[in-house]
């Protein structure tokens, strides 16, 4: 077999390739995002049909009888989200912004992995003095638990590939490098060939491998979309790295559920799972207008959280609308639908919402405490009962089911609420607690009064 080294131009946009480096990719229309990419192209002498083994095929029911070894990291949420622990041999990437708290939790899983099993921490980002001083103040030091720092993927995957240790973090992908690829590190050819090469190394002699990966300024993890479709575990950080919650949430798992998710505080000895973080997020609300609490889920875990809105009349001739913690494009929906469908006059309003302790919501459930906590804002109006309020809103006005109603109305009872304001259940007993409203403006004039 002859092997040609070609060489060829990747979009890291859209993932188009072409023959030529142009300043504009040629299919998505973006500047500035065509990186080299070096392939190595087999052929077949004549034509012919390449030699190969014949494969060895097994059946389906012994493989299900095979023991499927974990490694347990000690931490209760983290194993949760892995659902379970650690798999033997196993690619995990962990994604997050910079300064989240990525290395200093990996180096606090390394420490409680490394009570039972061999780890090995290997650093391309810093010194391995720097990271001692981390290990020491965070109390992770174990004679069990090593520490490298090396670039190069080709000598990473050699010591992955001698069987000495159970589980080797790598620290960052985007720092690390092949050898026979000549673009730099951090390209879309490097990290798709160096990931590939541990990939194949940690197959082999059954190490689980845990990467780092970086995100760009949209949030999106860097790199090729290969990135994320070759690893068995896509894991992301997010929060605010300047205080508030830290949530660890799978994106991608083929070991176990994408709906678990934990939360975390950083604190003075690492990242700690926050017990009761309703609790924590509601300490300092002040009852007043424009203020709703929001019975919400964090892959299945109940949260209630406080969604504030301010309304105040525009000093310009275009209405400025904001948000944070919550899509800027589904809070304008809601807000036209409020002009359409109730008597709220908001076209010279500028509307401000924020979701408080630097959590982010995603889920349509926010919608009903959205358009209440605004109609009491622009009325100087607010609940009648210390209730919770959650529900997903159409077009037309209409309150929506939402899963998990039970497991948000259990929440509000622990906190010693009055009531929940939600949709009617679909099935099961009637509870008194939760009080059904059948569209936003039979909630915003049933429960909203003056203060």
């Amino acid at each position: 077999m002859a092997k040609k080294q070609m060489t060829r131009f990747v979009c890291t946009n859209c993932a188009a390739a072409t023959s030529a480096w142009a300043g504009r990719c040629p299919q998505c229309g973006e500047w500035n995002t065509l990186q080299e990419e070096v392939i190595i192209a087999t052929t077949a002498r004549g034509g012919q049909v390449s030699s190969g083994k014949t494969l060895q095929p097994q059946a389906v029911s012994e493989l299900v009888k095979a023991d499927q070894k974990r490694l347990i990291t000690g931490m209760q949420d983290v194993d949760v989200i892995l659902g379970g622990g650690i798999v033997a041999g196993s690619v995990n990437l962990i994604a997050g912004q910079p300064g989240i708290g990525k290395s200093t939790l990996l180096l606090q899983l390394a420490y409680a992995v490394a009570g039972h099993a061999s780890v090995l921490y290997v650093s391309g980002e810093e010194s391995a003095h720097q990271i001692g001083l981390r290990a020491e103040r965070l109390g992770a030091t174990r004679s069990n638990l090593q520490l490298a720092t090396s670039t190069s993927a080709d000598d990473i995957a050699a010591t992955i590939a001698a069987a000495t240790y159970d589980l080797v973090i790598v620290d960052s992908v985007q720092t690390i490098a092949c050898n026979d690829v000549t673009s730099s590190a951090g390209t879309v050819s490097q990290i798709t060939n160096s990931t590939h090469l541990i990939m194949a190394a940690a197959k082999q002699v059954n190490t689980a491998v845990i990467l780092v990966g970086h995100v760009t300024k949209e949030g999106a993890i860097a790199g090729p979309k290969v990135l994320e479709h070759v690893v068995d575990v896509v894991l992301q950080l997010e929060g605010d790295r300047y205080g508030g919650f830290k949530i660890l949430r799978a994106v991608k798992n083929r070991f176990g559920s994408t709906s678990e998710a934990g939360i975390f505080e950083m604190a003075q000895n690492g990242l700690v799972p926050v017990d009761n973080p309703s609790a924590a997020l509601l300490e300092e609300r002040q009852v007043s207008d424009g203020s709703v609490v929001l019975a919400t889920l964090e892959g299945t875990r109940p949260l209630l959280v406080e969604v504030q809105a301010l309304v105040n009349k525009t000093s310009y001739g275009y209405p400025k609308r904001a948000a944070s913690g919550i899509d800027l494009n589904r809070v304008n929906l809601l807000i036209a639908m409020l002009e359409r469908r109730t008597k709220l006059n908001l076209a010279e309003q500028d509307i401000y919402i924020n979701i408080v302790g630097g959590m982010r919501i995603t889920e349509p459930a926010a919608d009903l405490a959205v358009c209440m906590a605004i109609g009491s804002a622009a009325k100087g109006l607010q609940l009648k009962k210390n209730a919770v309020v959650f529900g997903e809103i159409g077009l037309s006005g209409e309150v929506r089911h939402v899963p998990f109603a039970d497991k948000r109305v259990n929440e509000a009872k622990k906190l010693g609420f009055e009531a929940a304001i939600g949709p009617k259940l679909k099935s099961g007993p009637s509870d008194a607690f939760l009080m059904p409203v059948p569209s936003v403006r039979e909630a915003l004039n049933q429960f909203l009064e003056k203060e």
